[in-house]
């Protein structure tokens, strides 16, 4: 008797660092504010983005890298899958706002993952609770992406309030 065992491949994820990274050529604005000011110099986006959570919302750094993880990795996906229905819970949309509100830095996110065109955050007023959260979590992760379970399961119950009928917005 002969058994054939196979290995299975190695499942390559999708490094949020590296992707936020790649943002830096495209920063064309507020140069000196991204990359010179102090607290800036030398250091990479991914490391700006957490600093500026640390500084405006996150008291701990390895929850602010876990929460830009997963923002880098939803909005990537969102730019992705242009019309599907996907929103963050209230804990990694923090992460999501913080890029957003980087704008020099969002608009050089658009620019490379969007094809130029600008991805809109459309919020509704009252939370949707309809189950969403955890389906973008499994949307992220069949894009690629490791998924911090803990990150969407503690807002499962209240999806953000994104809004999945304005064209391109998430």
């Amino acid at each position: 008797m002969t058994v054939t065992l196979e290995t299975p491949g190695s499942v390559q994820t999708r490094d949020p660092r590296q992707l936020l990274n790649a943002v830096r050529p495209y920063v064309k604005e507020r140069l000196y504010n991204i990359f010179e000011a102090p607290g800036a110099q030398g250091i990479d986006l991914y490391e700006r983005e957490v600093r500026l959570l640390l500084r405006d919302s996150v008291a701990v750094r390895s929850l602010a890298e876990r929460i830009l993880d997963q923002a880098v990795a939803y909005l990537i996906t969102a730019m992705e899958n242009p019309g599907t229905d996907i929103g963050p819970g209230y804990t990694v949309d923090i992460g999501i706002h913080q890029i957003i509100l980087d704008t020099p830095v969002y608009f050089a996110f658009c620019e490379l993952y969007n094809g130029g065109r600008y991805k809109h955050h459309a919020p509704l007023v009252e939370r949707r609770g309809d189950g969403t959260v955890m389906r973008t979590a499994d949307i992220i992760r069949a894009n690629g992406f490791e998924v911090d379970l803990e990150l969407w399961e503690v807002d499962a119950a209240a999806c953000g309030p994104c809004d999945d009928k304005v064209p391109d917005s998430h």
